[in-house]
């Protein structure tokens, strides 16, 4: 069986590190398809994934674009749709994992004709996207799609609440490989030196930069902890929210926090920064679809605080395997912390316990194998998503 992966971006972000994981697997059969440069064609090389760079023309299509722009913009990218269904034909499906590329991919599905998947990684809301957008990209999904794979129920939840047809989902979670996250007590004692956290309580928050990904609330929090808890912010802007890292250096500022938290941009070694915390933070202020960073710290031994909303509700049972605070509460977020200070042996223990879960819940060879399995189903059946306008698809 051969896939075409298609991803907009060239950025890493949380959906295109779960592609990787996917398209690894299925190295020696696979092509993932790019609409744009960057570390992310590197990454893929590096683990020997074919790639391949479908086009250099920006994609305009943004999330609260309206209906007349999408449409608009779609007509540009004609000679890209077309590369696209000439690429198709020589697959027996067609994988897409971002909204902009199930578009584009459906689009050029109507000449190729392959069966479409559509791994969807966004909680659909109005929160993130325009109301004309999420009209076009429930539309083509339940047109067009031939299957619907949501990264938790969450994300399935809040596909059939925008108007998605609940058939045509199926709930796979992201994977992981527990023995990437192994970092030896020597290489965390080293960091923690060269990084002058010697005697620091450190909590760690490894997002992009983000007004909802709420690292203002972490900041919050800190004024709240004794001056020896610090704040590692791992992550940089993406998508043109440099304006957000702004205010968070003046929050700093403002709060007199200069020496209790250090921005650390993006890094590779994520995982041994992780091991170099006492606890790691997710703060997200709006639902998450899923939270590779919990499970990530979860895989490092290290305790984890997040915010009780969409699918990390699904991730950690509170108190047993974590910590649940509500959204932009920076106070129960600091009561949190403060325990854990105080309580180190518990915090372990949970630590403990949710590692054992994580590695058996989300180990990645179980999604792999999951995955497979649906994809080689719908080859065998070689549904046309077309034949569906006749049996009732249903269209905003």
């Amino acid at each position: 069986m051969k896939i075409l992966f298609l991803d907009h971006s060239g950025v890493l972000g949380g959906a295109e590190l779960s592609l990787l994981d996917i398209a690894r697997y299925h190295r020696d059969h696979c092509l993932v398809g790019l609409m744009a440069e960057g570390p992310f064609k590197t990454l893929l090389e590096q683990e020997r994934v074919p790639v391949q760079v479908l086009t250099n023309q920006s994609i305009a299509v943004q999330r609260d674009s309206s209906l007349w722009q999408s449409f608009s913009n779609l007509r540009q990218l004609f000679p890209l749709i077309v590369k696209i269904a000439q690429l198709s034909r020589d697959y027996d499906v067609i994988c897409t994992n971002t909204q902009k590329s199930m578009v584009i991919g459906a689009i050029a599905n109507l000449i190729s004709r392959r069966p479409l998947v559509h791994y969807l990684r966004d909680i659909l809301s109005a929160d993130h996207f325009s109301q004309a957008n999420l009209r076009i990209v429930v539309t083509i999904a339940n047109v067009c799609a031939t299957k619907v794979i949501t990264n938790s129920k969450a994300t399935q939840a809040a596909f059939v609440a925008a108007g998605g047809r609940a058939e045509l989902t199926e709930v796979i979670y992201n994977g992981f490989l527990p023995e990437r996250f192994k970092t030896s007590p020597t290489q965390t004692t080293q960091l923690r030196q060269q990084l002058g956290l010697e005697g620091r309580f450190v909590v760690g928050n490894f997002s992009r930069l983000s007004p909802w990904k709420g690292q203002h609330v972490l900041l919050e929090a800190l004024t709240h902890c004794p001056n020896n808890v610090v704040a590692l912010l791992v992550g940089d802007a993406l998508f043109g929210e440099q304006e957000y890292v702004d205010r968070l250096h003046q929050q700093v500022a403002e709060l007199g926090l200069h020496d209790r938290v250090k921005f650390l941009g993006f890094r590779a070694d994520v995982s041994e920064l992780m091991s170099a915390c006492d606890l790691v933070a997710h703060t997200s202020t709006s639902p998450e679809p899923f939270g590779r960073v919990i499970v990530e710290a979860m895989l490092c031994q290290r305790p984890i605080v997040a915010t009780a909303a969409g699918g990390v509700l699904e991730l950690i049972e509170s108190n047993l395997t974590g910590w649940l605070v509500p959204a932009n509460d920076a106070v129960k977020l600091a009561h949190v912390i403060n325990e854990c200070q105080i309580h180190p042996e518990a915090a372990a223990a949970i630590a403990q316990r949710a590692y054992q879960h994580a590695s058996q819940a989300f180990h990645l060879d179980g999604t792999c194998q999951k995955f497979a399995q649906l994809l080689a189903s719908l080859v065998i059946e070689d549904l046309s998503p077309y034949d569906k306008l006749s049996n009732g698809a249903k269209i905003l």
